[in-house]
């Protein structure tokens, strides 16, 4: 079984996390704000690693080694999911994921910066693609425009932060290392954030299975990436995740009677195009 292979069964279960997590955020956004609805989040996280890593007895690999690395990665994640909780309840789910789907074109251009991975010219092709079909779903400028396109095009900068960071730690750092500072960190960020004015909302009670499914979601989700991004290259693994589109649009149509936009649509296959063309330059069997 190839990397690329493996890489992808972990990407399926990301995919569906992710999607779950879209669900439950749009459902308990009309009671708390998105940071709130982060530092709930980030409890159910911490209780989950702990128990596991004690059970599995990987307690001991979490080590206080690159904190400033962990640290650079959990605020520009934070931002990322904040931004990406606040779009889905002004926007349409198609609209948010098509946009978070520029996180590998953001990969492509940051990842000779941070990880010294070279921009080949089918990398830069892809990135020219991927940008092409960011003005296609958002098409500024006309009257469609809605600033919910700007959160989550920043949202999705956020999150190709976190995820070339994340392949930087995985070069050193064990998954629960990793998965034990994305909950602790984040659920400090969101005591301070929530509490800025003195007003924490409690969830109420139809809100904690939301709140809960939201927490092992999102856990799931990172540890599903994680792992294919210590087996597969980052601007291989992360295309990979642009199957939830489609998911996606079908779920806003039927829970929320969202139009399916021809245009949303289009600019994906743009973005998809550039990132399948660049898997399959990077994976195609070379010449001896």
């Amino acid at each position: 079984m190839s990397d690329t292979f493996k890489a992808a069964l972990w990407m399926s279960g990301a995919i569906l996390s992710f999607s779950s997590m879209a669900i439950a955020g749009r459902a308990v956004s009309f009671e708390l704000d998105t940071f709130e609805i982060m530092m709930y989040r980030s409890f159910v996280g911490v209780v989950i690693v702990l128990i596991v890593a004690s059970l599995a007895g990987t307690l001991n690999q979490v080590s206080r080694d690159k904190l400033g690395l962990h640290l650079f990665r959990n605020i520009s994640h934070f931002a990322g999911q904040n931004l990406w909780f606040y779009s889905i309840t002004v926007i349409p789910l198609a609209q948010v994921f098509a946009l978070e789907f520029t996180s590998p074109i953001w990969v492509l251009v940051l990842s000779p910066l941070i990880l010294g991975e070279r921009l080949t010219p089918m990398r830069a092709l892809a990135a020219l693609l991927g940008f092409i079909g960011i003005l296609i779903v958002a098409r500024p400028g006309v009257g469609t425009f809605h600033h919910g396109l700007v959160t989550a095009a920043i949202a999705a900068i956020g999150f190709a932060g976190s995820i070339i960071l994340t392949k930087k730690l995985t070069r050193t750092a064990t998954i629960t290392c990793i998965l034990f500072y994305l909950t602790t960190m984040q659920a400090v960020f969101g005591i301070l954030f929530a509490g800025f004015d003195l007003d924490i909302a409690l969830p109420s009670a139809s809100s904690v299975p939301w709140l809960i499914l939201i927490g092992c979601a999102g856990l799931l989700a990172h540890y599903c990436l994680t792992t294919a991004l210590s087996i597969a290259p980052a601007t291989v693994v992360v295309p990979i995740d642009f199957i939830r589109l489609p998911a996606i649009a079908i779920i806003g149509m039927l829970l929320y009677e969202e139009p399916l936009d021809i245009f949303v649509f289009l600019g994906a296959v743009l973005i998809f195009g550039g990132n399948y063309l660049n898997i399959w330059f990077e994976t195609r069997p070379q010449k001896a």
